[in-house]
């Protein structure tokens, strides 16, 4: 894997580099993944296409149970129409029906077996079934096969889906640190011939090597300065120092051999001390168009536009977002 600036890149990170960056760094704050926000374009036999999103998140309830205490929670809408109604799955299994588009839509879902890591979103042991008419629209979980045989019909078509982008949420365990150093750990697959990959985004105050100035002349003295650090599979691509200054920026990496835009802004998260928030972002960039547009509603525009207006696009971008909050999330 290869970093490389961009017009716009503020740190590129070497072996050399990182030597300026002392050892003793302090302790950052575990985090809490509360949501992951998922985008499947599903495209159907005649051509239309659906933007589903899909929510796990935490709820105060267990999904069918009656405590009080923390559980998941399911949530699936559609994106191109803000005026559709999200429909909110409350029961652990059980089959669901209702319109959209004039197409008729049922869901069929088992989570009682599911089993979680440390967010949300189920890892294993669970399926959940999309039907949009007599297509099978969407299919996810180690089960889902499984069921689909046995839950549809022989010879069922089954449509294109794949997801177009990922948002996940997350905030400070209890109150954090107080010292607005946090660790982010996640995983995501660029593309559909990808594998899985580790991305770790660490946010520090470090003691950084800089010039001495006035009576101190050229040697070097240590100073606590914020610094960005962003690390896939182990291995650091991307590093940013004097962070209250660069708190804005943007890298292009490469993952998978594709070209991967990494974009963070973390302003209202170093200077707003008691509510503050992050935003990272990584797009992989298939055409020339959109380089220099990258945020979300690009996106979105992307996603739904005609098949005709996509002729030099040979595969869909993927985008991943992760939204960090010193607040608690709301439950």
């Amino acid at each position: 894997m290869v970093s490389c600036f961009n017009e716009d890149a503020v740190w590129c990170s070497s072996s050399a580099n990182q030597s300026c960056i002392s050892e003793r760094e302090n302790v950052a704050a575990p985090s809490i993944q509360n949501a992951v926000i998922c985008h499947y374009k599903i495209t159907l036999s005649n051509q239309k296409q659906l933007l589903v999103i899909l929510t796990w998140s935490r709820c105060r309830n267990h999904m069918g149970g009656q405590g009080q205490g923390q559980g998941q929670g399911l949530n699936i809408g559609f994106a191109d129409d803000p005026s559709a109604a999200t429909s909110k799955f409350r029961k652990k299994k059980g089959s669901k029906y209702f319109e959209y588009d004039d197409s008729k839509i049922q869901v069929l879902w088992d989570l009682s077996a599911a089993t979680y890591e440390s967010g949300p979103e189920p890892i294993d042991r669970f399926y959940l079934l999309l039907m949009v008419g007599s297509e099978l629209g969407l299919m996810l979980g180690d089960m889902a096969q499984e069921m689909a045989t046995k839950k549809t019909r022989t010879g069922t078509q089954m449509a294109k889906f794949c997801l177009v982008s990922r948002r996940e949420h997350y905030s400070l365990a209890g109150n954090g640190n107080g010292n607005g150093n946090a660790l982010y750990s996640t995983k995501a697959q660029f593309c559909d011939t990808g594998i899985a990959h580790e991305i770790l985004i660490h946010c520090v105050a470090a003691a950084v090597a800089v010039a001495g100035t006035g009576n101190k002349g050229g040697l070097k003295q240590q100073q606590q300065q914020p610094v960005l650090s962003v690390s896939i599979d182990k291995r650091t691509v991307t590093q940013v120092k004097r962070l209250d200054w660069n708190f804005r920026g943007n890298q292009t990496i490469f993952v998978d051999g594709l070209l991967v835009d990494l974009m963070w802004d973390v302003h209202d998260w170093l200077f707003n001390l008691l509510s503050g928030s992050a935003v990272f972002m990584f797009r992989t960039r298939s055409s020339r168009i959109f380089d220099n547009r990258l945020w979300l509603q690009e996106n979105h525009k992307m996603m739904m536009m005609p098949q005709t207006h996509k002729e030099d696009h040979h595969r869909v971008d993927f985008s991943l977002l992760i939204y960090a909050s010193k607040n608690p999330w709301p439950v």
